[in-house]
């Protein structure tokens, strides 16, 4: 079963494509006290993590992370801080019943001058997102170099499941051969096992 991201508004799944993308699924923390910092972080009221509750990456900054391992983890003590929450998703504000307050909404609305048009700006893309290229060479730069650590460490983890395939074969072989000495083994098991025991050299 595919683990989803817990924070609020993030559709974010544990799948080929999203780990295709960079994107990784960490769990929340032992320690209470940091664990209530993530759960607080989310955006999700009254929400508590449980066993399988996961955290994508996409909700931590590039220094939380260590990769200097075969797997990709989070920094101690970090707490996640990228988040993009809808604006429909907020609290509304509260409602101001003071007297004054009810006078001034009373007021005729010509004593106000009307409010300054706003300038229509683009909406800028954020860089914490893999869709989003940096602005700066060095940023650029900076997530080539992630982009070709992670490379290597996917290499690293093909040529240690190569190897851990290879002395499976190698187990298997050395079993059929003790099975076929002691005439313990039968024409179809031999056969089977014999797939799976292919000696690499």
């Amino acid at each position: 079963m595919p683990h989803f991201c817990s924070a609020r508004g993030c559709a974010n799944r544990c799948t080929l494509q999203t780990r295709s993308r960079g994107i990784t699924f960490h769990r929340f923390p032992k320690e209470c006290v940091l664990r209530r910092k993530w759960e607080a972080a989310i955006g999700r009221v009254g929400f508590a993590a449980g066993a399988s509750s996961r955290l994508c990456s996409e909700h931590f900054g590039r220094e939380d992370f260590d990769r200097t391992g075969q797997t990709v983890r989070i920094r101690d003590g970090t707490v996640p801080s990228v988040f993009s929450f809808k604006s429909h998703c907020k609290k509304p504000a509260a409602k101001r019943t003071t007297r004054t307050s009810m006078k001034a909404r009373e007021s005729p609305s010509a004593v106000c001058p009307p409010p300054a048009p706003v300038p229509e700006t683009l909406p800028v893309l954020s860089a914490d997102h893999s869709y989003a290229l940096p602005t700066s060479p060095s940023d650029l730069r900076a997530r080539l170099n992630e982009a070709l650590a992670r490379v290597e460490s996917l290499e690293r983890e093909k040529r240690n499941a190569k190897d851990r395939e290879r002395r499976a074969r190698i187990a298997i072989h050395s079993l059929l051969e003790d099975l076929r000495k002691k005439n313990d083994v039968n024409e179809e098991l031999k056969e089977r096992l014999g797939l799976y025991s292919c000696k690499t050299p």
